[in-house]
């Protein structure tokens, strides 16, 4: 071996031990987090990469950023090649791929081509950033200049790489193929190529170590982690979260406060988030000026591990405490990074969720940080314990007697399961369709339109409870479980198998978190129902192009649901239709989930104004929705711009039935 190759050799096994080093610290830090089985369904999980990770899916949902990510990518993922053959040629001198034979050639050309477009799109990300970068990636300090030290690491290993084929190219090699080193291997005088050759291999090598072994300290630990972390998503029911098992009497904390609190895979979410903003630049709350930011949940979340992960590492291993770890050790994520302030901004509308290009749960961590707040310490807005106290004794969020819940149906014949014992379809009106002054008329509606379809149905009437969703969502797992486990037990008791509801957080809560605690039932959206009973012929309704439609997708029929067509689809059939700018799984939220509808907005601007000034933009006539949280925001929206002559909010049954013949 000689001498170039053995130090080459040391420097090698050196790097990769360092690196080592820190990839098993970084995997001890996760194993703090609590268990969690993410492994199974492996060819789902390949199935995911390959879309999400390999095919950059979600990054080109950009197309300007998303294409310059997407060829950085593949062109380090065909550049391996070039590094692994750099290595071989440096422990083993002339070593080459030259015995794929055939396919050799091609493979330095592809590397010269996706070489010279990684450059480019550096570039012009350096500049993007330096010059005129995007509201979602405008950071300074640290943050900001560990970005343009990757890029200039990345762009120094793409120069070495073609000097090194240059310089090797000028000494005689032949390598043609390489169309771009060869245009300037003549600058290179052939007694001095070999030279050039070891300057730019040391350079080449010593830059792909250097930034192998700075990844784990930098905010692009995703480099590493990205492709892990797109398969180790989650594959449940979109948007369920995750119950606590309130009858573990060994639990003595409920929720989160500090990372030990979450899940090893939650820890994870920290480690790849690639700080690129998108989620931030979707965020209802955010976006109208509220204090929270789903990066900075993600980024904190990172911060406090590894704060914290050594101190207890330490602590393991017996080491003496000092006075600055013992005050480190008594901070905590909850307070000391995240305040209440941010965590109640939240709608959970998952749009974060939806832009994150390596598949981050954000509202699963925000939950579980409010459910450290409620259920062990009584945290929450002050008008939270009205709504909570609703819930525990009318079974409802507002202040109405149990006893009315079923009055909306009075003179209209609807049947009660108590007094039918079965029924096809049980529909599920949910509190809002039995309460609201303004959405009972939906209600109304939608039972009419089963009436005239002839659908055998029948309600619960004052069996029926709040399905949980909004204590769920508001951090009082211990009350959502109440109430959910007692429908459970009505719904078991009559051998309900098929519910339709008119509001999207019923249909997630019964469709999807029900099944956690023994209700598993088959649940649909009124307006998927509808277009089936109007594709079935067993309703008949006449066009009128003179009704202009916009259709408001909600947070928790389209994102948590993936509804988007059956509603489009019936508006089509009875009107004109026109789309919100931002629509479908882009859609904006009315401000209400996530306990909202029950918390005062006194930060920023009104969530819901902003959506409803986008849908006066659109100039029609009508703006429909089928949810009754959307209905209240954006009814409130359109008479705080003293626009109720302009436009009116309807939803999709009531417009149905007015086509109805």
């Amino acid at each position: 071996m000689t001498l170039n190759a053995t130090l080459f050799a040391v420097v090698l096994v050196a790097a990769l031990a360092f690196f080592a080093r820190s990839a098993a610290r970084l995997i001890g830090y996760l194993r703090l987090g609590k268990k969690e089985n993410r492994f199974a369904e492996p060819g789902r999980r390949l199935g995911r990469v390959i879309t999400v990770a390999f095919g950059q899916s979600k990054l080109l949902r950009e197309p300007f950023a998303g294409v310059l990510h997407f060829l950085i990518f593949w062109g380090f993922v065909v550049l391996l090649s070039s590094v692994l053959e750099s290595i071989g040629e440096g422990l083993i001198p002339g070593f080459s791929f030259a015995f794929l034979g055939p396919l050799y050639g091609p493979l330095q050309s592809l590397i010269d081509v996706f070489g010279a477009l990684v450059v480019a799109s550096v570039v012009v990300s350096i500049v993007r950033r330096l010059a005129a970068p995007p509201a979602r990636l405008r950071v300074t300090g640290h943050a900001k200049w560990d970005a343009i030290l990757i890029l200039s690491l990345i762009l120094l290993v793409m120069a070495t790489m073609f000097g090194q084929n240059a310089a090797r190219i000028a000494s005689g090699v032949p390598g043609d193929a390489h169309f771009v080193a060869a245009a300037v291997a003549g600058a290179f005088a052939p007694d001095t190529a070999h030279a050039w050759f070891l300057a730019f291999f040391w350079g080449h090598m010593l830059a792909v170590l250097a930034f192998l072994n700075y990844l784990p300290y930098s905010k692009h630990l995703h480099v590493l982690t990205s492709i892990p972390n797109v398969y180790l998503s989650s594959l449940g029911p979109r948007g369920a979260l995750a119950p606590i098992n309130l009858a573990d009497e060994t639990l003595t904390k409920y929720g989160a406060t500090d990372i030990e609190d979450f899940t090893w895979k939650q820890l994870l979410n920290g480690y790849t988030c690639t700080e690129c903003g998108r989620c931030t630049s979707v965020c209802p709350a955010n976006t109208t000026g509220k204090l929270l930011n789903p990066k900075k949940v993600m980024v904190d979340l990172r911060a406090r591990t590894m704060e914290k992960a050594p101190l207890l590492e330490a602590q393991r291993n017996h080491a003496a405490a000092t006075r600055a770890s013992t005050e480190l050790l008594g901070h905590q994520l909850l307070d000391n990074f995240l305040t209440e302030q941010e965590l109640w901004a939240c709608t959970t509308c998952m749009a974060c969720v939806q832009e994150c290009p390596v598949m981050i749960e954000h509202v699963d961590t925000i939950v579980d940080l409010r459910r450290g707040l409620v259920l062990n310490e009584s945290r929450f807005p002050d008008e939270l314990k009205t709504t909570f106290d609703n819930l525990e004794r009318n079974f409802t969020p507002w202040a109405f007697s149990h006893s009315t819940r079923a009055d909306w149906a009075d003179g209209m014949d609807i049947p009660r399961m108590a007094d039918t014992g079965k029924a096809d379809v049980l529909f599920w009106v949910g509190c809002a369709g039995a309460y609201d002054a303004r959405y009972r008329k939906v209600t109304q509606a939608f039972a009419q339109l089963m009436k005239k379809a002839g659908v055998d149905f029948a309600i619960l009437g004052t069996e029926e409870k709040c399905n949980g969703d909004a204590a769920r969502r508001m951090g009082n797992e211990y009350l959502a479980q109440t109430l959910m486990t007692e429908n459970i037990a009505t719904l078991n008791r009559y051998g309900v198998t098929k519910i339709v509801t008119t509001c999207p957080h019923c249909l997630q809560s019964l469709g999807k978190e029900y099944r956690q605690f023994g209700g598993t039932y088959d649940v649909v959206h009124h307006t998927t129902f509808i277009q089936q009973l109007i594709a079935a012929g067993r309703l008949s309704v006449h066009g009128d192009a003179a009704r202009r439609v916009a259709f408001h997708d909600p947070c928790y029929l389209g994102r948590y649901n993936g509804v988007y067509d059956a509603p489009r689809e019936i508006l089509d059939g009875i009107g004109t239709r026109a789309e919100f700018p931002r629509n479908r799984d882009r859609s904006f939220c009315c401000g209400a989930g996530g306990g909202r509808m029950w918390m005062e907005e006194r930060e920023g601007r009104r969530v819901n104004l902003d959506r409803t000034d986008e849908a006066l933009a659109t100039g029609a006539g009508v703006i429909g929705t089928g949810c009754p949280f959307c209905m209240t925001m954006l009814t409130d929206g359109v008479k705080e711009r003293d626009a109720s002559g302009r436009a009116a909010v309807k939803d999709i049954a009531e417009l149905v039935l007015e086509a109805t013949h």
